[in-house]
């Protein structure tokens, strides 16, 4: 198996666009470990096998939503609780306006912005009259910071609802990906309390989990920093040190990652192992999507955890199981195959082939049963 891991491996490195990669594949209990990270750019030199730092890009969802849930393990709120409640108003005024007129603001909950199910826009790609998005003032422009109220301005002076918020005892609900949401999220974290989304990381998984070299930009790791791999754009390498704060997403590595979801999957990161469950209880399908940032169709999504499995159409003469997990914009990825009972984490950090996780799964997933 290693061997071909090996080759797939090279085939990542030879992608178009990837300048840095990084892949580990784990057996769920610990027989098998194999790792490789490298570069094809001889002024970023990568040590085979090195464990590397990156950008993890959306792959911090999974721990926005487990850091969710451990709140409301602890009594904060639960997670049907109408967001204002934790929310000053002036941050939810006019936030969902329908086109008819209708204010659903204070109908959105906690579980509504857990599961993608609020029908808020996506403040990262929303774009004003004859402007651009942030995301492409960021990429074209340069660096910038912004805060949470400034990220509601937008969405509601130029963004538009997609859908009423959808109830939660109906099946197959309208879901699409918003990066809004997760924003609301985090200041939710910060105000029940107190403390920064950082400081709240570090008590919850941090320091029990002993991920040594997983931080939020801007802050330190518990341990020492990692070789990092930079995020590339097309061919520009992309310094953004202040966007990247305010993104709120992670810097970690392989090692951390597969530590980090192994607690998930088994239920150590939670005082009662169910309430991981919750995660993956209901899923519900993203429609056909054209995004650079957000993913569509055939992914699934549960509680701020995707469920991705390739349709058979697209592989007539051998199923590939499902798996469960995040990816980022960046070509990020952290997942779990429940049927084979394997761990993947990696990263290609390139924003032009964030589809890239879509494609490599379901190859190493492939190599993994044909070794069964």
């Amino acid at each position: 198996m290693k061997e071909k891991l090996d080759g797939l491996f090279q085939g990542l490195l030879n992608t178009k666009q990837v300048k840095n990669a990084a892949l580990s594949v784990e057996s769920g209990d610990g027989s098998f470990r194999w790792a490789k990270a490298g570069s094809n750019l001889e002024s970023e030199p990568i040590k085979p096998g090195n464990e590397v730092s990156f950008w993890i890009a959306s792959v911090t969802k999974l721990f926005i939503a487990a850091a969710i849930l451990r709140l409301q393990e602890k009594g904060h709120f639960t997670i049907n609780d109408p967001v204002n409640h934790y929310l000053p108003s002036s941050m939810l005024e006019r936030l969902h306006i329908s086109k008819s007129g209708e204010d659903h603001s204070n109908s959105l909950t906690i579980y509504h912005l857990l599961s993608h199910t609020s029908g808020l826009p996506d403040y990262i790609e929303i774009k004003p009259k004859g402007g651009n998005s942030l995301f492409d003032l960021v990429l074209e422009e340069g660096d910038r910071s912004w805060t949470i109220e400034e990220i509601l301005e937008i969405v509601k002076s130029e963004g538009k609802p997609l859908f009423p918020p959808q109830p939660v005892d109906l099946d197959n609900k309208k879901a699409r990906y918003s990066d809004t949401n997760y924003q609301l999220l985090i200041a939710i974290i910060e105000a029940v309390t107190g403390r920064s989304i950082d400081l709240v990381f570090k008590d919850m998984f941090y320091k029990p989990l002993n991920l040594r070299s997983t931080y939020h930009p801007g802050t330190k790791p518990l341990d020492h920093e990692a070789t990092s791999i930079p995020t590339w754009c097309g061919e520009k390498q992309l310094h953004i040190p202040l966007a990247m704060e305010s993104f709120g997403d992670l810097n970690s590595t392989a090692g951390d990652l597969l530590r980090f979801m192994r607690a998930l999957i088994s239920g150590e990161t939670f005082n009662h192992p169910a309430t991981g469950l919750l995660m993956r209880e209901k899923w519900n399908q993203f429609g056909f999507l054209i995004s650079p940032v957000a993913p569509g169709w055939p992914i699934e999504y549960g509680l701020g955890m995707m469920r991705f499995e390739m349709p058979r159409l697209f592989t007539p003469f051998q199923q590939i199981p499902a798996v469960i997990g995040h990816t980022g914009a960046n070509g990020s990825w952290l997942f779990y195959c429940p049927d084979y009972d394997f761990y993947i984490a990696g990263t290609v950090s390139q924003v032009l082939a964030a589809a890239v996780p879509f494609r490599l799964i379901p190859r190493v997933l492939k190599v993994i049963g044909n070794d069964l």
